[in-house]
């Protein structure tokens, strides 16, 4: 079985966009906590949290997005951003790299990673 890739920015938009409604969802179990107020305040207070926490992510994705280097696609050809040495186009999957030494290899998320000194 293949492991289904995608682009990172996409990846953190949607870790972004799950916790608002895991925000309201845990709101909404709090409303079942009517006749005990501290629990359901408790329940309120940890949902505004997660969307404040989604507030956040999305700020600071937004932010490494304008610095995210962008190229277009030798497949779909429409402009894409690249994170890292290695990246999914965000529109067709295509693998992107930015770095000649892996260019014919196979995709692999771990050539992010900080190269062991």
């Amino acid at each position: 079985m293949t492991k289904k890739y995608s682009n990172k920015i996409n990846k953190i938009r949607t870790f972004a966009l799950s916790l608002v409604f895991i925000g309201f969802i845990i709101m909404y179990v709090g409303i079942f906590f009517q006749k005990h107020p501290i629990v359901m305040t408790i329940f309120m207070i940890l949902g505004l949290l997660a969307i404040i926490g989604s507030t956040v992510v999305y700020f600071w994705i937004g932010m490494l997005s304008t610095k995210a280097l962008q190229v277009e696609c030798p497949n779909c050809g429409k402009p894409t951003k690249i994170l890292g040495r290695v990246d999914m186009c965000m529109h067709c999957r295509e693998p992107l790299t930015v770095d000649p030494e892996l260019e014919g290899k196979e995709f692999d998320e771990s050539y992010n990673r900080k190269k062991k000194k």
